[in-house]
């Protein structure tokens, strides 16, 4: 997977530099380079890049719980 996040990132980073490439040379095409680097950046990369990074973690550690907020309580005061 995390092979397949850097092919992908840098597809979509030569597709954007190839669409600014382009748009210097006044290639009408550029802007479909750009824009579909974006939509590929925003609609494939990020996704697959947040299931990579929390595929494996419990979402109730990251919540302020009860719980939590007593553990958080307790340290606080054993660290004074």
């Amino acid at each position: 997977m995390k092979y397949l996040l850097y092919i992908i990132f840098a597809v979509v980073v030569s597709c954007v530099g190839l669409g600014f490439y382009l748009q210097n040379l006044g290639n009408p095409l550029a802007e479909r380079f750009i824009g579909a680097g974006i939509a590929g950046l925003f609609f494939i990369w990020m996704p697959l890049f947040i299931y990579h990074r929390w595929k494996n973690r419990s979402i109730q550690d990251y919540m302020l719980t009860k719980e939590n907020i007593e553990q958080m309580n307790r340290y606080k005061k054993e660290k004074k």
